[in-house]
């Protein structure tokens, strides 16, 4: 779906709930809390970001850098263990 589809999508339900006004406020304060979450993710990563640190990673493996887990170890532990 083209960003034109979404946007025209978006306000035909808009439109139908337009009329009951505790509906909108809930759709006012999701489209809010949504809007905030992608600014304050610093998760969130370009694709080619992704693709970046994956290379990255897969040069240090090559390297002899990376850290394997133990044998028996947890996820836990391993974490622990090199954090």
């Amino acid at each position: 779906m083209t960003a034109i589809q979404l946007n025209a999508e978006l306000f035909r339900t808009m439109g139908e709930i337009a009329d009951d006004e505790t509906l909108m406020a809930k759709l006012l304060k999701y489209a809010k809390k949504l809007a905030a979450s992608k600014k304050a993710d610093p998760t969130l990563m370009t694709k080619e970001e992704f693709f970046a640190k994956l290379d990255e990673a897969e040069r240090e493996i090559a390297e002899g850098k990376g850290i394997k887990m133990l044998p028996n170890e947890s996820l836990d532990e391993f974490l622990r263990r090199v954090g």
